[in-house]
């Protein structure tokens, strides 16, 4: 294979057979109080899974609903107990244990965002597969919090400058311990180049009155792809953007357009333009020989990661 070779994945999803999966994920969660949601996400992630083909096999969710309702109930749990602290620490009216009451919230609150996002790596990778080959995390939940506190300290200390060579941070360590079978994966970016980026599609978005605000868009997506490697043995294969300015005009204006004008129920057709346009525009460069990719990787079935990143809406791949 020659090292101009280019691949990409590509979603055959359809709007009006999403539709479908969004109606009744709709009522059936009306009709059953919220209880039918983890299924109603599995369904989804099914769906979305399966419409999106690589090298002419299609991807596969083996979540289910049982295993999201577990996390589910697990991820409720947690945020009421955080707010009966708050509220028990206001209800006795005591300046000092309300405030007490108020930092162990946050507190908690911060604390559960890399513990979410450890959590919904370590099942959605491990569910997900390819030719039967699964994804994997192999992060550590203690060695993960630990850097997120001490960055989240940086970043508050330096009033959110260092907040762009945090997430470059955190985005290494991801990838550093992504599998896909035998497949390794990193990522190149810099703190000091992702901060002047974003630094410039700030001020360019104020003085253009938010015009500037799709080529700050496209930078992000091309900074975000084109620093992702993947490693068949010694061999490493680069991630790509072709995403445009225009590009990202089109979809966002057209998708609020249509969410907007049909009251909301035109959202699995933007939603499918939104997986096609991301989709069409990621290529992997370099040569892949995708019979020599061996399993490597073990199921996990805990989804409470996964629960606790969709409640506090981080958003994963």
């Amino acid at each position: 294979m020659e090292q101009h070779e280019t691949r990409q994945v590509t979603f055959y999803g359809e709007g009006a057979k999403l539709f479908g999966i969004y109606i009744v994920n709709i009522l059936l969660t009306l009709v059953t109080l919220g209880l039918y949601y983890p299924w109603a996400r599995a369904a989804l992630l099914k769906y979305l899974y399966e419409e999106s083909e690589f090298e002419g096999s299609r991807f596969t969710f083996h979540g289910t609903g049982k295993e999201m309702f577990i996390g589910f109930i697990k991820a409720i749990g947690i945020f009421l107990g955080l707010y009966c602290i708050l509220f028990g620490a206001a209800a006795t009216r005591n300046m000092t244990i309300t405030l007490i009451g108020v930092a162990v919230f946050y507190i908690g609150f911060l604390l559960l965002i890399p513990i979410a996002i450890h959590g919904a790596l370590r099942y959605r990778t491990s569910r997900s597969s390819w030719r039967g080959i699964h994804f994997g995390y192999r992060g550590d939940r203690k060695e993960f919090l630990n850097m997120f506190i001490v960055g989240s300290l940086i970043t508050l200390c330096t009033f959110g400058i260092y907040g762009a060579w945090f997430v470059i941070e955190i985005r290494k360590y991801i990838f550093k311990h992504l599998r896909f079978g035998s497949i390794t994966f990193s990522y190149e970016g810099e703190g000091s180049a992702f901060f002047w980026m974003n630094l410039k599609g700030y001020m360019l978005t104020l003085i253009t009155f938010g015009i500037y605000s799709f080529w700050w868009a496209k930078d992000l997506f091309a900074y975000y792809v084109n620093n992702i490697r993947m490693y068949q043995g010694e061999t490493a294969l680069p991630f790509r953007s072709t995403a445009t300015a225009g590009g990202y005009f089109k979809l966002i204006a057209v998708n609020i357009l249509i969410i907007i004008l049909s009251l909301g129920l035109a959202t699995p057709w933007a939603i499918v333009r939104a997986m096609q346009f991301v989709f069409s525009n990621i290529h992997i460069d370099g040569p892949l020989d995708v019979n020599a990719i061996t399993q490597t990787e073990a199921d996990y079935s805990d989804a409470t990661g996964e629960d606790l990143a969709d409640m506090i809406d981080i958003g994963l791949v």
